[in-house]
C-alpha cells in the first residue's frame, strides 16, 4: 500500500470515530486497567459495543491516541510489511496510546503488537475470533497481554440506556429485544439478522473454506432454536446434513471462536467424565434467539435460562484459562437435574431456573435442586424465576424463590 492511502484511512476513520456518541457506560469499563507494560485485548461477539467501550476508556484517560480499524475495506491489500507505514502515521501523529479494532484481520499482527510494546507503546486492541485471538496470544504475546470478554448489553445496561427501573415488565422487555446497542438503538431487526449472516458466512464459512454453508447454517439454526437444551454430537448429524459427529462438532467450535455461543459441561470430578457427558449450548444474546429462530414465543423457560447462564458468566472474576471450571450443570444419581453449579471446587452454590414454579414443576425442580445441594453439602439453594418470591423450608434446607431480574 502507499503510505497517502493509509494516512487517508486513518484521518477518515478518526473523523467518524469522533462523531460518534460515547454511548451507555458499560459496566466493564471500571475494570479496565490503565498499563503499559501489557496489550489491554477487548474481545466479543461482533457489534456487542467493544469500540464503544474503548473509545469509554479513552475518554477516560484523557490521552492522545492513535486508531486503526482493520475490518476497513480499503485496507483489503494491507499486508505484514506495510505495517511500516503505519509506524510513519503513528510517528507524526505524536500518540503514544494505539488503539487497534479488529487488528486479527492483519496478517501476522502479533509480532506488530509485541513490538510496539517493546518500543514503550501502550496498546488497547479489540477482536471477535477467540481462536485467531488465543492462538497468536500463545506465541509471541505469552504473558504480556490482558483480555477482557465484553458481553451485549446486561439487564442493567438495558435499564440504563432505555432510563427505565428494574422490574418484570422491563425486564421482559429485555428478553424480547436482547443487549446488541445499534438494535436497540435503531429497533431494526434486519441489523441482527444480517449480524448473524455476516458472522456465519464471513467469518466462518470464508475464513475456515466451509463449503456446505447450508449445513452449517442449519446447525446454527437449530441450536439458537433450542437454547439451553442438552444436546449429543451424533444426533444433530442428521439434522444439520452432516457425515461425522467430528465436523458437527467442529461447526460447534466455529461458533464458540465467534461468541455466538458458549458450551457448558455436566459436573463430574472426573474430566474424562465431564468431556463424555451431553453439553448444553447457550446463546450469546435472546436477540439473536429471537430473530434467528422458530421458537422464542414457545420457549420462555429455557430463555431465562440461557439468559442466567450469560449473567454468571460476567460474574466469574477468576483467571481466563479457569473460567470453563467455575459453571457446570448437575444431574444426580435419579436423573434429576439442576442447573447451574458455580465454582464445586471452592465454595459451591447451587441454582435453579424455571419461569414459573407451580404444582406441575415443584417437585421437578425442587428435587434437582435438592440433589445438588446434597451432592455438596449444602443447606441453602436458589431458585430463579420470571416473577415468582417465596422462601422454602424442606428437608432442613432452605431455597430461596428470587425474581430473576432482582436477583
Amino acid at each position: 500500500m502507499k503510505l497517502s492511502e493509509i494516512q487517508d484511512v486513518c484521518t477518515s476513520q478518526r473523523s467518524t470515530l469522533e462523531n460518534q456518541e460515547y454511548g451507555t457506560e458499560r459496566e466493564l469499563l471500571s475494570k479496565i486497567p490503565d498499563i503499559q507494560s501489557h496489550a489491554l485485548v477487548i474481545k466479543g461477539v461482533r457489534r456487542c459495543g467493544k469500540s464503544t467501550l474503548l473509545r469509554q476508556f479513552v475518554k477516560k484517560l484523557n490521552k492522545p491516541f492513535f486508531y486503526l480499524n482493520f475490518e476497513d475495506l480499503r485496507l483489503a491489500s494491507f499486508n505484514h510489511s506495510d505495517f511500516s507505514l503505519i509506524d510513519t502515521v503513528i510517528s507524526d501523529s505524536g500518540a503514544k496510546f494505539i488503539f487497534f479494532d479488529e487488528i486479527q484481520s492483519a496478517d501476522r499482527w502479533e509480532l506488530y503488537i509485541r513490538q510496539k510494546l517493546d518500543e514503550g507503546f501502550q496498546l488497547a486492541i479489540t477482536g471477535s475470533n477467540a481462536s485467531l485471538l488465543s492462538k497468536e496470544f500463545g506465541t509471541s504475546l505469552t504473558g504480556r497481554h490482558i483480555s477482557k470478554e465484553l458481553f451485549p448489553f446486561s439487564y442493567m445496561e438495558f435499564c440504563s440506556f432505555f432510563g427505565v427501573e428494574k422490574s418484570a415488565k422491563s425486564f421482559m422487555n429485555y428478553l424480547e429485544k436482547g443487549g446488541f446497542p445499534e438494535y436497540l438503538k435503531t429497533k431494526n431487526a434486519d441489523i441482527l439478522v444480517q449480524l448473524q449472516s455476516d458472522i456465519l458466512f464471513r467469518d466462518i464459512a470464508v475464513r475456515y473454506k466451509i463449503r456446505d454453508a447450508a449445513s452449517l447454517k442449519r446447525l446454527f439454526v437449530y441450536l439458537i432454536s433450542n437454547p439451553a437444551q442438552l444436546f449429543s454430537p451424533s444426533k444433530l448429524t442428521n439434522i444439520a446434513g452432516v457425515k461425522s459427529p467430528t465436523t458437527l462438532l467442529e461447526y460447534i467450535s466455529f461458533f464458540e471462536a465467534a461468541y455466538l455461543l458458549h458450551l457448558l459441561p455436566c459436573f463430574s470430578w472426573s474430566v474424562k467424565s465431564q468431556n463424555l457427558a451431553p453439553k448444553k449450548a447457550y446463546i450469546i444474546d435472546s436477540g439473536i434467539i429471537k430473530t434467528g429462530s422458530f421458537s422464542f414465543s414457545e420457549n420462555y423457560g429455557a430463555i431465562l435460562e440461557n439468559y442466567v447462564f450469560n449473567y454468571l458468566r460476567t460474574k466469574i472474576e477468576v483467571p481466563e484459562f479457569l473460567a470453563d471450571s467455575e459453571i457446570f450443570y448437575f444431574i444426580g444419581k435419579s436423573g434429576a437435574e439442576c442447573d447451574f453449579i458455580l465454582a464445586p471446587q471452592k465454595k459451591p452454590s447451587c441454582i435453579q431456573v424455571c419461569w414459573d414454579l407451580n404444582t406441575n414443576n415443584q417437585d421437578r425442580e425442587i428435587n434437582g435442586l435438592l440433589e445438588a445441594m446434597d451432592f455438596f453439602n449444602l443447606n441453602t439453594g436458589t431458585i430463579l424465576t420470571y416473577n415468582t418470591e417465596d422462601i422454602i423450608q424442606i428437608s432442613g434446607k432452605k431455597i430461596m424463590v428470587i425474581p430473576v431480574w432482582n436477583y
